[in-house]
């Protein structure tokens, strides 16, 4: 929950009903709500009107949405409420599926954050869809993103789009075995990798990933609340990090392994690949596969690709 100080949203309420009241909301869809991640305003108009408007929420923790509720001045009775977790989603989801084919309009929210991102909720939107209906997502607050908006990643400086692609790894194992297996796999991936980890974790956690050297990690802690400290250092610098403050390890984590830096060359390499590949392949097909295997920036093999084409057009006349 939000660290805010008691605030009023009744306003927001009257700008929700405002913003969103004229939309089409069809019966029978379950409405997949994305809900703050820690600081209460980060609600949106829509999702404010949606919790006021469905038959029914369907909710990680009845006890948590409840507080959420009446914190934004909505009133829900608890036979309103439908409990539904990652214990008991299969059987949950059914249920909720058997109101959703009697047009009753269902919301899904997580305890925090968007659902079906390492929380429950996927299951539900998979039955929903097996069955036929329809499920309608509210876009909205992600630790995720939040902290891969933070991050700066970029990989080599080249201007390469590829640089801010990741992949989302979520919780590693808690084993420690898996969990040091886990990070091996993740040396070899030169994206940037998010993770997530909670706080009697996060200490054996940062243990593991210092193999991973000069890598850049960003870390993440109370994202969005009034303790909230985002800070970019050294894989191996982690577990020190964490030692020098107590309050550090307490919270809830996102992390983001930024990409693997690209090695520098003279651009040899990259052009003997493109040579061998433009024997076969188009212009664009020919930069796009060297670019992969060797790293080198596009643009850079682009111009390559131009020059080599042209000076074999000169040689065949």
């Amino acid at each position: 929950m939000a660290s805010l100080a008691p605030a009023s949203f009744g306003a927001a309420l009257g700008a929700a009903r405002d913003a969103a009241g004229a939309q089409h909301y069809p019966q029978g869809t379950l409405y997949v709500v994305a809900t703050p991640i820690g600081n209460l305003a980060d609600i949106t108009l829509r999702a404010l009107h949606v919790l006021q408007l469905v038959d029914a929420i369907a909710c990680e923790d009845t006890r948590h949405t409840q507080s959420l509720l009446r914190a934004y001045g909505i009133d829900r009775p608890g036979a309103q409420l439908l409990a539904l977790h990652q214990h008991n989603e299969a059987e949950a989801a059914q249920a909720v599926v058997a109101r959703l084919a009697q047009g009753e309009r269902i919301a899904y929210v997580s305890d925090a954050g968007t659902p079906g991102v390492s929380d429950p909720g996927a299951r539900l939107v998979a039955a929903v869809h097996a069955a036929g209906l329809r499920a309608l997502p509210l876009p909205g607050a992600s630790s995720v993103t939040t902290l891969v908006g933070a991050a700066g990643l970029v990989s080599d400086g080249s201007g390469d789009s590829a640089s801010s692609a990741f992949v989302f790894a979520g919780f590693l194992p808690s084993k420690a075995g898996e969990r040091d297996s886990a990070v091996q796999a993740l040396a070899r991936e030169p994206r940037a990798v998010v993770l997530l980890e909670a706080p009697h974790r996060i200490e054996p956690l940062a243990r593991a990933l210092a193999v991973l050297g000069e890598r850049r990690v960003t870390v993440g802690r109370e994202l969005t609340k009034q303790f909230e400290e985002i800070a970019t250092l050294a894989a191996s610098a982690l577990p020190g990090w964490f030692a020098a403050e107590r309050d550090r390890t307490r919270g809830e984590f996102a992390l983001v392994l930024h990409p693997v830096a690209v090695a520098a060359d003279d651009g040899a390499e990259g052009e003997r690949v493109l040579r061998l590949l433009l024997a076969e392949l188009p212009v664009k097909s020919a930069v796009k596969l060297a670019a992969e295997i060797t790293g080198a920036p596009r643009n850079t093999l682009y111009d390559a690709a131009l020059r080599i084409r042209n000076a074999s057009d000169e040689d065949a006349d």
